[in-house]
């Protein structure tokens, strides 16, 4: 049976996030808040459980589950290098609303799908999930919602579409921003865009110091 627990009370948000990593350690499903929309999140080294998220979600292998990490650093255990422009995108947008994909370290003994030796990795910028990071580690998170339903932005409309899959909901409040992250590639020769949210790709192409169509395009 799942549990909601209200994180805008301090007694409630310390036992949901002892509960969240009761549930992530067991191998369970817990719902989080983050500043773009709330995720389903699981073990990042648990394969069953990563396989349990995109069951709920009535996902396949060929869509990976991306990684949210709590902090800057966790990104140089995860990666075969970081290049220059994935530590200036950091610095800039981390924590927030920006993702990067870069070349997972092949050492990594994790199964998030069919990633192709690549992760997608972001620090999301909400407290309640930064904390549960921080003292859990990288977590595969997703939107929480049923493929091809609209992503939850409310913890209701979470467990209206995600039941009792999940065992722990950490309840933050309504979405502040609503809108999804923005993805930059850089595992190709140049930095692209491969979906635009809540970070510009004028903001983007600032910090690079390249052009915002050319990111689009992919430098095509």
């Amino acid at each position: 049976m799942s549990t909601v627990y209200d994180c805008n009370q301090p007694d409630s948000r310390a036992a949901g996030l002892n509960a969240a990593r009761g549930a992530l350690k067991a191998g369970r499903l817990v719902v989080v808040p983050t500043d773009t929309v709330y995720g389903i999140g699981a073990d990042a080294f648990d394969g069953a459980a990563v396989s349990e998220l995109l069951r709920a979600k009535g996902r396949g292998r060929d869509m990976p589950v991306p990684i949210l990490v709590g902090s800057w650093t966790t990104i140089d255990g995860l990666v075969t290098s970081v290049r220059p422009e994935a530590r200036e995108l950091i610095r800039a947008f981390w924590p927030g609303g920006l993702s990067v994909v870069v070349h997972q370290a092949p050492s990594l003994a994790w199964d998030l799908g069919d990633t192709r030796g690549t992760v997608m990795l972001r620090m999301p910028l909400h407290p309640v999930v930064l904390e549960l990071l921080r003292e859990v580690g990288p977590m595969a998170v997703s939107s929480a919602n049923v493929s091809g339903q609209p992503p939850a932005t409310t913890i209701d409309e979470a467990r209206a579409q995600l039941g009792e899959s999940v065992g722990v909901y950490l309840d933050g409040g309504p979405s502040r921003h609503a809108v999804a992250s923005t993805i930059v590639d850089l595992t190709g020769d140049r930095p692209r865009i491969l979906r635009e949210g809540a970070v510009t790709a004028e903001s983007v192409a600032e910090v690079l110091g390249d052009d915002p169509e050319r990111l689009r395009s992919g430098g095509e």
